[in-house]
């Protein structure tokens, strides 16, 4: 077979890759790259928008680092959502699918019940819990109140708004019990029954029989937790809009992060600099920080996917 025929058949194969692959590249070209390499190129410029965007360097850099005072309560805020939120999800999310998986009666009830809070729309499921933990009319306090126990502030408390809305998201729990639940059910009986046999407790059980094998969807939980609470924006912000009872107009520019910008994360930023303030700059800047954030947690999650298989094998 000649060079020239060699060529021609290798060429015909890498243009019928291409063609095969042709939709997830202009899928990634389209809605991931250039996105991407457009809010790189905007975080170096100075944009509102409505003139032509203008070359400003590292500006927009030091300006939101250095002077944009929501920029490091927003950071933290949202790190401790990140923290704390999602490994009570998972660990919440795993308990009720374990009670669940347990029950022998009535499973079909229970597992509704469960389910149907995370069916609620965010804003009305928001609106709600800031109704019921209302520091001063809400029924959750008034039942404290004659319980002889405190009565925190919620919403309206820099210390326990963030805690109230790890509350909320735990109420919605019906995503991560489902998805536990199919895991669960899928663990062989017969390692259960070898386990038994071997007088391993419920708690050895667990740790060296169901934890390692399931240890791939919990890293799947973990994972999307993160992705999801760095683009958690409409909670908190319809939080502290009830909370503080404004009433937003025409003209009316509402400053996120009420009480005392507990409540503020960053991809209220990325909203209050792009939209409110027209500073699109600025808020790439933020966008940037958050992608990378987000790539940094996923990355150790994924170095660390084999700690449980490890920890049950000890």
């Amino acid at each position: 077979m000649s060079t020239c025929t060699l060529r021609a058949k290798h060429r015909r194969s890498t243009l019928r890759t291409l063609a095969f692959l042709s939709p997830w590249l202009i899928g990634f070209t389209v809605f991931f790259a250039y996105p991407l390499l457009s809010t790189v190129y905007f975080s170096f410029m100075h944009y509102d928008g409505f003139k032509p965007p203008t070359w400003s360097g590292t500006k927009n850099w030091v300006y939101v680092v250095e002077h944009y005072p929501l920029f490091w309560p927003a950071l933290r805020n949202t790190l401790w959502l990140v923290v704390v939120m999602v490994t009570l999800r998972v660990a919440f999310g795993l308990g009720v699918g374990l009670l669940i998986t347990k029950v022998k009666t009535a499973t079909g009830v229970f597992r509704t019940l469960f389910y149907l809070p995370y069916l609620a729309p965010p804003v009305a499921a928001t609106m709600a819990f800031a109704f019921l933990l209302n520091p001063g009319t809400g029924p959750v306090n008034s039942i404290l109140e004659k319980a002889g126990l405190p009565t925190p502030g919620w919403f309206n408390d820099p210390a326990w708004s963030k805690p109230a809305l790890t509350l909320l998201a735990l109420w919605g729990i019906g995503d991560l019990m489902v998805i536990f639940m199919a895991a669960l059910l899928d663990v062989p009986k017969e390692q259960y029954e070898a386990a038994e046999l071997d007088g391993a407790s419920p708690w050895q059980r667990f740790r060296y029989v169901t934890l390692p094998t399931i240890s791939p969807i919990v890293m799947f939980a973990v994972v999307t937790g993160v992705i999801q609470t760095m683009q958690y924006y409409t909670q908190p912000l319809i939080a502290g809009k009830v909370a503080s009872g404004v009433i937003q107009g025409a003209g009316t520019l509402f400053e996120p992060g009420y009480p005392d910008k507990s409540t503020l994360t960053l991809p209220q930023l990325v909203y209050n600099l792009g939209f409110q303030r027209f500073d699109y700059g600025s808020a790439c800047v933020v966008a940037l920080v958050l992608f990378a954030l987000s790539m940094a947690f996923t990355a150790l999650l994924m170095r660390r996917r084999g700690g449980l298989i490890q920890a049950g094998e000890r």
